[in-house]
């Protein structure tokens, strides 16, 4: 896939530990390990913060909720979970809020690199994945988003957003289907 880039978004301990789907990091790990032998560079984004949280705020429900030291580099939930670990060749990319975009150099990298079309990958499918394809998709990406590669706490709402809202805006392929075009 010319151009194209594997995201792996917010699959880090802390978060890993409230999916309930026993299979998702196995289906994630074949999507990771066939780009790798495709030669589809991946880059991982992840949820993090310095000490004391001075990014967050109380107005923000979402992480102005979160306990002090939550996702900063002294929290080992921050960590990416291991079945899915970067190489040392990959990049991993520091977020802000809840887009892989937001506070992030994500677009910098991106351009420097000459990619426009991210296939789209994590956990959660209405928090991460939503909100970076749509940002992406106002940013002229191309756009994949690998099905059963992204998880979501509400099985209908992930559903709902594969099935009818993503398939607007970008290809909604399943790992395998996907892994089967790249060899």
């Amino acid at each position: 896939m010319k151009n194209a880039a594997l995201l792996v978004m917010d699959v880090q301990h802390g978060i890993v530990s409230r999916v309930p789907d026993a299979d998702y990091l196995p289906r994630l790990t074949r999507a990771l390990d066939a780009a790798r032998t495709a030669g589809v560079p991946v880059m991982h984004v992840v949820i993090g913060f310095r000490s004391g949280h001075p990014e967050t705020t109380d107005r923000n429900k979402a992480f102005g909720a979160l306990p002090p030291g939550a996702f900063t580099a002294e929290d080992p939930g921050a960590a990416i979970h291991p079945d899915v670990e970067p190489r040392p060749e990959e990049v991993v990319i520091t977020k802000r809020r809840v887009s892989a975009f937001a506070g992030s150099d994500l677009e910098l990298v991106l351009r420097a690199r000459g990619i426009d079309h991210l296939i789209l990958t994590g956990i959660a499918t209405s928090g991460v994945v939503l909100s970076t394809l749509r940002q992406a998709a106002d940013l002229d990406y191309r756009l994949t988003v690998l099905a059963d590669g992204c998880v979501d706490p509400d099985p209908e709402v992930h559903r709902v957003l594969t099935e009818k809202v993503f398939p607007r805006q970008a290809d909604v392929v399943t790992v395998d289907e996907w892994a089967s075009a790249l060899a």
